[in-house]
């Protein structure tokens, strides 16, 4: 059994947990926590298991990393904090784990990474031993490997296009939703995550992978933006109350330009509320799903709608993203120390997983 240790108890966190003690070829060892509310409680209360993991959760890094967990799931949020994600990972590598995460945006395509990013990784991997694979949230799956299986599949292709379409209002993340995001905020307000170059930054490594497993030379990358504003105050459940004339709905591409054209097309539409931007992409029921569309010959278009936790849709794609990266450790652990990317991870089918009952 591989020893594993899930670093945060978010919302990837919890999906982490659950995820590592329903695979057949993991142990949960440990799992790291911030809040000091959380220090003493058992991992199966915190992701929300109807049984105790018999596992406390702790706030002693030097005590987890000293005891040489095999893998480390590090799901704690690198979206305002990269910096300080960036050192705990290495430090998680330097003691000889394997890390999955999706914290590290730059590194979903490793080849063409900073290399303020990407050097102190290669560092700890020739220090410690250990590897590193990051794959999106959003989920990465539905950008990359999905995308690239359904092309295989169609007779031309003209366009690839991967949407993320969702309603925000269901998602307890306050943060990225209000500030991140912009949700609710001024039209003149700047969201961080839709400053120009940003988008690229987060998604652009998902289109040169997808360009590189199709052969294809790409000219640049560019962004398009459309934001609407709510034309009424909605209150949600988990995030209060989003005011009249704030921003309400966001549309963007990350498009692969190729000779010219948008051909390889990361899209992401997302509400704070159904009733806004009604003209634009919706999922066909619930809150939430991921599409692939392959304009071609045959077009093809496949809908993935996810849910957990009481049928929630954000969760459940949480959740099949944290699905790739812990089904990933057992391969990594017979594979060399390294920094692999989505196209090294091979698809794995859920061996062992099938019927199983947890403890």
């Amino acid at each position: 059994m591989i020893s594993t240790a899930v670093w945060g108890t978010g919302n990837v966190g919890r999906a982490a947990i659950r995820a590592v003690a329903a695979h057949p070829a993991l142990t949960l060892t440990n799992v790291l926590v911030h809040n000091p509310d959380k220090v003493g409680r058992d991992a199966g209360e915190l992701s929300g298991l109807d049984y105790r993991v018999g596992i406390a959760a702790t706030d002693d890094i030097d005590a987890v990393l000293a005891a040489k967990p095999r893998a480390v799931v590090y799901a704690a949020s690198g979206d305002i904090r990269p910096d300080d994600a960036l050192a705990d990972i290495t430090r998680a590598i330097r003691a000889g784990a394997i890390v999955v995460t999706p914290a590290l945006y730059a590194l979903y395509d490793p080849r063409n990474a900073p290399p303020e990013i990407r050097d102190p990784v290669l560092a700890a991997i020739a220090e410690g031993g250990g590897s590193l694979f990051v794959s999106g949230v959003d989920p990465g799956w539905g950008n990359d490997v999905l995308p690239l299986l359904i092309s295989g599949l169609g007779g031309t292709v003209d366009v690839i296009r991967c949407q993320e379409i969702f309603d925000y209002s269901t998602y307890d993340q306050p943060d990225s939703v209000r500030w991140l995001v912009g949700m609710g905020q001024p039209m003149d307000y700047q969201p961080p995550m839709l400053a120009p170059t940003v988008p690229t930054m987060v998604w652009g490594g998902q289109i040169r992978l997808m360009a590189r497993a199709l052969g294809v030379e790409l000219d640049e990358i560019r962004e398009t933006l459309e934001r609407q504003p709510l034309e009424t105050t909605i209150t949600t459940e988990s995030m209060g109350e989003f005011v009249a004339g704030g921003q309400g709905a966001v549309r963007f591409e990350v498009q692969g330009i190729v000779e010219g054209e948008p051909r390889i097309v990361v899209e992401h539409v997302t509400r704070i509320h159904p009733s806004c931007a009604p003209d634009w992409p919706a999922p066909a029921d619930g809150d939430g799903a991921h599409r692939v569309i392959i304009e071609g010959r045959p077009r093809i278009e496949v809908t993935i709608e996810a849910s957990d936790e009481n049928g929630n849709r954000a969760a459940g794609g949480n959740a099949t993203a944290v699905g790739r990266l812990v089904s990933a450790i057992d391969w990594l652990a017979d594979a060399e120390p390294g920094l692999y990317d989505a196209l090294d991870i091979p698809l794995r089918p859920a061996v062992g997983k099938l019927g199983r009952k947890h403890p």
